[in-house]
């Protein structure tokens, strides 16, 4: 074989390579540092799968559950709100075409349908008890002040990774609870 044509098949599948390395097709929730392109981690999604992000209250210190769904335009769709007591920033009662319920201790608010493309979101600085739940049954759990320090904001987003964005970011890991 001639060396021009090993080199040209070396920048071919380097081309190629570097093509498919480069290309987005990993699908993540994936969290900003504040409101940069900086990757602080992200969690491999799915269309249609659900997620929660959990809080402490700041003043009635109980925690507020606010449930989430990856649509099928990479957006995030608000599903429900579940929380214990009525205080400040908490819902009094639903708006039309949603359902205000009280279950098991707690009220819920149901059949939300708030599309938000991003959520710029705080981790808790004074009452630091952020968390992150997915999965079926909701069955993995990450606290927050395991990737993000406290009182730090970062803006999360439903996109597609490039392989060199997953290998390089912090992927979120459910057995690190």
């Amino acid at each position: 074989m001639s060396i021009n044509k090993t080199v040209s098949i070396f920048v071919c599948i380097s081309v190629i390579a570097a093509f498919l390395f480069l290309l987005p097709i990993n699908t993540a929730l994936v969290f900003y540092k504040e409101n940069t392109n900086k990757i602080e981690a992200y969690l491999p999604v799915k269309e249609g799968e659900t997620f929660h992000i959990a809080f402490t209250h700041s003043i009635h210190l109980t925690d507020v559950i606010e449930k989430y769904e990856v649509t099928a335009d990479l957006e995030i769709k608000q599903n429900e709100i579940v929380y214990e007591h009525f205080g400040i920033g908490m819902p009094s009662n639903a708006s039309e075409g949603e359902q205000f319920v009280y279950e098991n201790g707690k009220y819920h608010i149901k059949n939300l349908n708030n599309i938000f493309p991003y959520i710029n979101i705080r981790n808790g600085k004074t009452v630091s008890r952020n968390r992150l739940i997915w999965g079926e049954d909701n069955e993995h759990t990450v606290w927050f002040n395991q990737y993000f320090e406290p009182g730090a904001w970062f803006r999360m987003k439903v996109e597609k990774l490039t392989y060199w964005e997953y290998f390089r970011g912090v992927m979120i890991d459910g057995e690190r609870e």
